[in-house]
């Protein structure tokens, strides 16, 4: 499978069209963005841990009934995905209080939450990313019905649950992480984007070492270093 013409590049992903035009490759990016690209950086091999870190991911959710974009891996750093219109809601999933939620409400940093929180965040840069609710999904007509948005919030507490039991079994815990959805040519809403310590909120269970990118947003250490370590524990068989 071939490369063909730019479609689109993000903060941590380039996709390119194929010969066939339901599906894209996507190139992960070694670059590094935090505060809405105000701090950027790059660090070599940082796009390969994510790529192999997000496959294997999504190959589990796939596992348990959760439909994804990802089609194969071509190499380290590229994936053949099916073509999506990606809704323009980033899906938030909240297991634990910290970053701009402690600071919105001023909840306790590291409270456990009584239940699993779902917040819906508009897509958009120029707007540094706002919480939304459903009737802003509504009234910006990112998505055309309520149910799409109930579909959204299930498939999401789903994910959650998944990986919640795998990577307790690994000894860190999803404090909190970020999920994108697109529709695809026949209409399926197929969870998208990717999953790894960029989209996520990863605390070793024994030491609450950060184990994510809020070591780059900090300025704490290695991002590779602490990639490699979720990678190495994602792939380590139980």
């Amino acid at each position: 499978m071939k490369k063909g013409e730019l479609l689109y590049e993000g903060k941590a992903k380039r996709l390119y069209r194929t010969e066939n035009e339901d599906q894209l490759i996507a190139e992960f990016k070694d670059d590094l963005t935090a505060f809405n690209a105000q701090k950027r950086s790059s660090e070599e091999g940082k796009g390969a841990l994510n790529a192999k870190i997000s496959a294997h991911l999504f190959r589990l959710l796939e596992k348990e009934g959760i439909k994804t974009h990802l089609i194969d891996v071509l190499d380290e750093n590229h994936h053949l995905v099916k073509k999506v219109e990606i809704i323009p809601i980033e899906v938030v999933v909240r297991n634990i209080a910290t970053g701009s939620l402690s600071k919105r409400l001023g909840i306790e940093d590291g409270k456990i939450l009584p239940f699993t929180l779902v917040e819906f965040y508009l897509k958009d840069d120029n707007l540094d990313d706002p919480i939304i609710c459903d009737d802003h999904c509504m009234i910006l007509e990112l998505v055309d019905d309520r149910d799409k948005l109930r579909v959204l919030k299930d498939e999401a507490k789903k994910i959650n649950t998944i990986l919640k039991a795998f990577f307790t079994k690994r000894r860190l815990n999803l404090v909190d992480f970020k999920v994108e959805f697109g529709i695809d040519k026949n209409g399926e809403i197929l969870l998208s984007d990717e999953i790894s310590p960029d989209s996520c909120r990863f605390w070793d269970m024994d030491t609450n070492e950060i184990m994510d990118k809020d070591i780059f947003r900090k300025g704490i250490g290695s991002v590779k270093v602490a990639y490699e370590e979720v990678l190495n524990r994602v792939l380590k068989d139980l």
